[in-house]
């Protein structure tokens, strides 16, 4: 039943998203674009009730209540970047925006923007761990807690994986093309 739940939060979750842009952008009507938008966490809010009620129902911990804790750490860490960006683009297709700043592609400046995508794998790796802390004390049945402890290392390995991806880019930052960044300062474009 949760894994069920945490599909139907994702679909949800986009179908929301294109509510909320599409009417925001196509209908012009942009308090209903924010409502749609706004009712987004709701879907992380339903997920956590319906994982607590089924601990508390007495359901074994397993896997499931850990991917729920994972799923709601993800949304909260990345959720709003991702919406952000993809705003960026619907309002430069659909409502006359200047098109989105693309992430930069060199250097430092690369390795600062993957550091900070990284805090979001942060935030979202804290979140789980004390969602899957207070499950834990929720069930209050160290027999029946281990599989949560497991996933808390999980988030972690998760968030130590992306980091030492980060920590490339910042060692070995990738080099722009001498070509490319006389062509960049010709036409103005931005380089952050």
């Amino acid at each position: 039943m949760i894994v069920a739940l945490i599909v139907t939060c994702e679909i949800g979750f986009w179908v929301l998203l294109a509510a909320g842009l599409g009417s925001r952008y196509l209908l012009k009507k942009p308090r209903l674009g924010m409502a749609l938008l706004l009712c987004e966490p709701v879907l992380e809010v339903v997920l956590l009730i319906v994982t607590a009620i089924d601990l508390k129902n007495g359901a074994q911990p397993s896997w499931q209540h850990g991917l729920a804790a994972l799923y709601i750490g993800y949304t909260v860490g990345h959720g709003h970047r991702t919406v952000m960006w993809l705003d960026g683009i619907a309002a430069h297709r659909f409502g006359g925006a200047p098109p989105p700043v693309k992430p930069p592609q060199y250097g430092m400046q690369r390795a600062w923007h993957e550091t900070k995508v990284w805090f979001g794998t942060l935030i979202g790796a804290v979140v789980a761990t004390g969602l899957l802390w207070l499950s834990i004390l929720y069930v209050d049945d160290p027999g029946r807690s281990g599989s949560l402890e497991s996933w808390i290392g999980q988030a972690w390995k998760f968030a130590a994986i992306h980091g030492l991806i980060v920590l490339a880019y910042v060692v070995w930052p990738k080099k722009e093309p001498a070509g490319e960044k006389h062509a960049q300062e010709r036409v103005g474009v931005r380089r952050d």
